[in-house]
Order: C-alpha cells, then sequence, then structure tokens
C-alpha cells in the first residue's frame, strides 16, 4: 500500500517540524560530549536518540510531548553519567572499557588480541592507514574505548605518558 492515510503525512510534517528543532536545541544545550564516540556508551546514546526520534516521527501511539520527555531524558542520563565519570573516576570501570595494548615495541600481544578479537590483518592494516609500513617501527597499537586502532610510531614515543591509561598484558 503507497498510503493508508493522507491525514499521516501532515503528522509527520508538523511532528517532525517541531521535534527535529527540539532535539537540536536539546543536544546544543547539553554540550558536545553528548554527541560524541569517545566509548560504547556513547554510541548506545546516539543510537537510542536515533531511535526514539523514529518513533517519535513514525508511531501515532507516541505523543509529541512524551517523545520530546524522551530525549530530554536520554541525553540527561547520558549527562549524569559522563559527569560520574569526570567527578568520580572510579565509575568509569563500569562506564567504559580500558584502552588495550595490542602491539608493543613491535611485538603483537597475539592473548590480548584474541580477547579482543583483534586480527593480524587489523592491526596491518591500522599501521597502513597511518603511513608505516613496518610493524618493528611501531611503539605501540592500542585498542581504544571506542573501538578504533591508534597507533604510535617509536619516533613519536616521548616520555610514553600517553600510554600511562593503557592496559598491558604481556604475552
Amino acid at each position: 500500500m503507497v498510503l493508508k492515510n493522507p491525514a499521516d503525512l501532515l503528522r509527520l510534517l508538523v511532528v517532525a517540524a517541531i521535534v527535529y528543532p527540539a532535539l537540536v536545541l536539546i543536544l546544543r544545550l547539553s554540550g558536545k560530549r553528548t554527541l560524541s564516540k569517545l566509548n560504547a556508551f556513547d554510541l548506545v546514546v546516539t543510537v537510542a536518540l536515533g531511535s526514539t526520534l523514529a518513533t517519535i516521527l513514525l508511531s501515532r501511539d507516541v505523543s509529541l510531548v512524551e517523545g520530546i520527555l524522551a530525549l530530554v531524558l536520554l541525553v540527561a542520563l547520558q549527562y549524569v553519567v559522563a559527569l560520574l565519570g569526570v567527578r568520580w573516576p572510579p565509575s568509569q570501570r563500569l562506564i567504559k572499557a580500558r584502552p588495550t595494548m595490542l602491539l608493543r615495541d613491535g611485538q603483537m600481544r597475539h592473548a590480548t588480541m584474541r580477547r579482543a578479537r583483534v586480527a593480524e590483518s587489523e592491526i596491518r592494516q591500522a599501521a597502513r592507514s597511518q603511513g608505516t609500513g613496518d610493524l618493528h617501527g611501531l611503539a605501540a597499537v592500542v585498542l581504544e574505548t571506542d573501538g578504533s586502532l591508534s597507533v604510535l610510531p617509536r619516533s613519536q614515543l616521548g616520555d610514553g605518558s600517553s600510554l600511562a591509561d593503557v592496559v598491558d598484558h604481556a604475552g
């Protein structure tokens, strides 16, 4: 069926014209961190916001006020959890994973890679994407909390202080 009820199109236009600016305002008021991709929790919030927006737009069962309240609630919860992580560092263990060393001083940490489900080919791809052709020239490859791989050449290791919070299981 192409179109059940022409009034549904009007409803969609009106709701979208109200909800979208409301979402933009909510996100602007909550700050840049709300849509960051620093860890898996941030990704879940972003996906939940998109799902909620779609539900508000397409479902007649959700009132406009309920939908906007749901968006505000998601953003507020994300704000509280992020604030908790900054103000009370022990809570970060519950909120996000720690970065993990997958390669150190040119040597792959195979046991750690298996636990993290990262293949050797993915390490090589990350090195190539950073313009590195020799794994032995790398100080570290780190699986970050957002799932990305950071590549650190030996020439840029410096004092290594950027690796202070990285879990390094030798092996």
